[in-house]
């Protein structure tokens, strides 16, 4: 049996600031296997992106602790030298980052941007990468890609920009693509396109996926594993039916509540988790979640502030993990009618 294509262990990303520390990632682990695709999900400053920019060493390193493992394609990348990561970054592996406009430059015409990425890993010249490049557009999308290859970033709507990051992300077929928040900002019809690209590309290239995003629904229709994160920590892992179908963690039980559901009564109110995310400069010894956690008090005695649950089997074959110090969380939320998206 061969390993997962991403192999991630104990990572942890830490910013030093002002004699403090930043924990931004804890202790993250996941494998993603060539051909499927896991979502990554959470509340903003839950360290999505913190953890995926880690996996590519795109934090500066004068500025950053990063520790832990992370192998792609059996190479380590924690440690490996700047000249090295410069020859992955796109080869193997390649991200497409939030806002488009803010990753292209806007005198470079999107043709010559493409190529460009294209000719720092392959010796070729500049017709045959702009060649390419337009071959690209065409795979994304982008009607009449040889004429719009000559244009410039603010002549293409948000959804044709996100088309050509992705685009620019492929355009050296790598086997891991980081997709974060790719539909930010774009309405429901062109978000439908971006990930159904997403995935047919996924499949043609036989790649590893990681999609990072708020948007559950997203989740149940593109995605075969998501992970959920809190506070820098995975709190619940599996595969997206089991996850979303019967959570077994408060956190992604309360994510599931607060989303509007047309099957709901008429006027129901939807249920916010209350609260706020923990200061990340501050060491919690117990569950992250507890503060916010309207079944910690059935857990004896001060477990949930104390104690650092661990992230165990929790339902279904193995697969499904989730790090609460419940018994039976899933009992628990079937009493209370659990929330489902699947």
């Amino acid at each position: 049996m061969t390993d997962p294509f991403v192999q991630v262990r104990d990572l942890t990303v830490r910013f030093p600031v002002a004699g403090s520390m930043v924990r931004a990632v804890q202790g993250l682990s996941y494998d993603v296997e060539l051909g499927r695709t896991l979502a990554i999900v959470g509340e903003s400053g839950s360290g999505k992106s913190a953890s995926s920019l880690a996996l590519l060493g795109l934090h500066d390193r004068r500025r950053s602790i990063i520790t832990g493992s992370v192998r792609i394609g059996g190479r380590e990348f924690i440690g490996m030298p700047e000249e090295q990561l410069r020859h992955h970054r796109g080869n193997t592996a390649a991200m497409i980052f939030q806002d488009p406009r803010a990753s292209l430059h806007p005198y470079l015409t999107v043709g010559y941007q493409i190529a460009e990425a294209y000719r720092l890993h392959h010796r070729t010249t500049r017709r045959a990468a702009r060649a390419h490049a337009v071959d690209m557009l065409g795979r994304v999308g982008i009607a009449n890609p040889a004429r719009r290859a000559g244009d410039f970033p603010h002549e293409f709507s948000g959804g044709m920009c996100q088309r050509v990051m992705i685009a620019m992300a492929l355009v050296n077929d790598p086997k891991l693509l980081i997709a974060d928040e790719p539909t930010t900002a774009l309405d429901v019809t062109v978000q439908a396109q971006i990930l159904g690209l997403i995935a047919g590309l996924r499949d043609e290239f036989g790649s590893a996926v990681i999609l990072i995003t708020h948007d559950l629904g997203v989740v149940t229709d593109v995605c075969d594993d998501v992970l959920v994160m809190y506070a820098g920590r995975s709190v619940e892992h599996g595969p997206v039916r089991s996850v979303l179908g019967s959570p077994t963690h408060p956190y992604t039980w309360g994510l599931l509540e607060s989303l509007p559901s047309l099957s709901g009564p008429a006027g129901g109110r939807l249920h916010p988790i209350p609260g706020a995310p923990p200061d990340p400069l501050e060491a919690l010894p117990g569950c992250p979640f507890h503060a916010r956690c309207e079944y910690h008090a059935r857990v004896a005695g001060d477990r949930c502030r104390t104690v650092l649950p661990d992230l165990a089997v929790r339902a279904g074959d193995g697969a499904h993990r989730s790090r609460c110090h419940l018994t039976a969380p899933a009992a628990v939320f079937a009493g209370e009618i659990a929330p489902r998206l699947i």
